[in-house]
């Protein structure tokens, strides 16, 4: 077993499956989570997890790696050697920041009746948890711009969100206006270039806005989520920004006691659909 497979083994030893919102009914020889659990988590196959253990794949690419920290609750010191052993740099400075704090992500775990995502300051979806992906559908399988949010909306992609032509020019300049502060503050992220770059050639809209120099925060509004089965619910989304990582955490929630609470309510119930 390499150093990499070993780090891997321990750190999955030591995470519960209650710390990351699975069930822990059944008897368990593992001490911590099965292979197949942090594989289902980091969305990797649990042959290739166990290649990794038994040192059998020994160069896992800087996305995987970054899926496993996330997976595994890591803290940056940890994630930043996971990537040492894994025969990369750590993630430099002047990147936009992807690693979600075990902190974080316990806050998901635990807002169980709260759709919630995580974002990071390029509005790449980082992560989920079950009620956001009961109401929005799941994400795309593909990473890069396919989970882009800018990306997503100005090149029209399939959405349950909807708004009036006044909301729709309103989050179109926030987003533009937010994505060029990133610009400004990672100016070494080859991935925001391509971004910028794409979307660009992609949409003239955006082009419009980019051009336009407009710097601001995306932060809280209100929005209509046309549900396949529920119908329509119009919630309020908040953006919370996480001091240090600057990533953004995206809830959805309705008024106690109205209409959009009873649908969100049922959610749990119907569990996920797939995404339009």
């Amino acid at each position: 077993m390499t150093q990499l497979g070993l780090a891997l083994h321990r750190w999955r030893d030591r995470v519960s499956p209650a710390m990351v919102g699975l069930p822990d009914a059944e008897p368990r020889r593992a001490v911590g989570l099965r292979r197949e659990e942090l594989a289902q988590l980091a969305g990797l196959s649990v042959d290739y997890l166990t290649r990794l253990e038994q040192g059998r794949a020994t160069r896992p690419s800087t996305q995987v790696v970054t899926s496993l920290a996330r997976a595994l609750r890591l803290s940056t010191q940890e994630r930043d050697h996971l990537f040492l052993l894994a025969g990369h740099a750590p993630p430099a400075a002047g990147l936009a920041p992807t690693h979600v704090p075990a902190g974080v992500q316990r806050l998901l775990d635990r807002l169980t009746d709260t759709p919630v995502s995580v974002y990071d300051a390029t509005w790449n979806l980082l992560t989920w948890n079950q009620r956001w992906a009961a109401l929005l559908g799941e994400p795309p399988a593909r990473t890069g711009h396919e989970r882009n949010l800018v990306w997503r909306y100005f090149t029209d992609r399939p959405s349950r969100v909807g708004h009036t032509p006044e909301q729709d020019d309103a989050f179109a300049s926030a987003l533009v206006a937010d994505l060029r502060a990133a610009d400004a503050r990672y100016p070494n992220d080859v991935s925001l270039r391509s971004l910028v770059r794409d979307l660009t050639e992609a949409s003239p809209r955006f082009v419009e806005l980019w051009d336009g120099y407009a710097v601001a925060t995306h932060e809280s509004s209100r929005k209509t989520i046309h549900h396949p089965e529920v119908g329509a619910l119009t919630l309020d989304c908040d953006v919370l920004t996480v001091p240090g990582s600057d990533l953004r955490i995206v809830a959805y929630t309705a008024e106690p006691g109205s209409d959009a609470a009873d649908r969100l309510a049922l959610l749990a119930v119907l569990g996920t659909s797939p995404s339009v």
